[in-house]
């Protein structure tokens, strides 16, 4: 099967289309024939050799006490090495795929997805006409963010360029704040939940837009870690004084979370906003446009 791996030269970490055998299931894994995967930070931010984690695929083969799926299934979520021709996955990381949702569209889902829908409902505790700010509002994250927010009835405000604006809003957004032209820290509204999606702003100017109660999720981290964690340690501490709540989180793999997500893109109440298509011999390429920060929604990695 043709696999991107990564290698090191004497130029440093390379990503190559190279020829391996297909993995084999251990217990609790399948084999999947990827039909479409999605790029996420992690898939060059983490020392795995073979990237990729989001897929969507047909099961080829089952390994040992899998019960919930069988060969022939078409199912997306969580995998290891996801840009190649087979994928390996956990069976608790996955859920089946509607038949009226493409793989494309499935692909799109399990970190963005996930990382949108328990950032605003679990940590957030996202209520109904609640007023919400999403920093980075046409990214992965952001564009699942912005429709998952207005599905659960609140008041959106989207942080984006100017290029993005239209967007955002044909996505929802009650609001839009182009950051090229605008701070939303120097504004006056304020607002019960902020999800960071950027890591590019202080926790003082998170703060000082929230409301007395308010809440803030942080998704993935600042290029420096030292400010971060004094900050986290400074937000701890006001938290108890201001009632401000700052939460750096992690989304966890939930079949019953990836079903949400399928089932709001059958309703039609939410769309995977695809950027661009790259064919598995173009994945190095890929990776290096979504690293740039610029990609609007997700960018996909299928098959030759």
């Amino acid at each position: 099967m043709k696999a991107a791996i990564y290698t090191k030269r004497d130029s440093g970490k390379v990503l190559e289309l190279v020829d391996l055998d297909p993995p084999v299931p251990k217990k609790g894994e399948l084999l999947i024939k990827v039909r479409a995967a999605s790029i996420n930070p992690l898939d060059w931010r983490l020392k795995s050799r073979r990237p990729g984690v989001d897929l969507a695929g047909e099961v080829v083969s089952i390994g040992r006490d899998v019960s919930r799926f069988e060969q022939g299934k078409a199912v997306f979520g969580l995998g290891k090495g996801a840009f190649a021709e087979y994928a390996l996955a956990r069976e608790s990381r996955l859920a089946a795929k509607p038949d009226s949702i493409s793989f494309e569209q499935a692909a799109c889902l399990p970190i963005a997805g996930l990382t949108a829908l328990q950032g605003l409902r679990d940590k957030g505790k996202l209520a109904p006409g609640q007023k919400v700010l999403i920093n980075g509002a046409a990214g992965g994250v952001g564009t699942f963010a912005l429709q998952i927010a207005k599905i659960s009835g609140a008041e959106v405000t989207g942080v984006c360029s100017t290029r993005n604006i239209e967007m955002v809003r044909s996505l929802g957004a009650d609001f839009v704040v182009d950051y090229t032209q605008q701070d939303f820290a120097q504004e006056t509204k304020r607002y019960d939940l902020v999800l960071d999606n950027v890591g590019n702003r202080s926790l003082s100017d998170l703060r000082r837009v929230l409301t007395p109660q308010g809440r803030c999720a942080l998704v993935g981290a600042p290029k420096e870690w030292g400010p971060l964690l004094r900050g986290l340690l400074d937000a701890i501490v006001r938290s108890f004084i201001l009632r401000q709540n700052f939460l750096f989180f992690i989304a966890r793999a939930k079949p019953e979370d990836l079903e949400t997500l399928s089932s709001f893109v059958q309703t039609r109440r939410m769309h995977p906003v695809i950027d661009r298509r790259y064919p598995l011999s173009n994945t190095g390429q890929a990776i290096a446009y979504v690293e740039e920060g610029h990609a609007r929604g997700k960018v996909l990695i299928t098959p030759e």
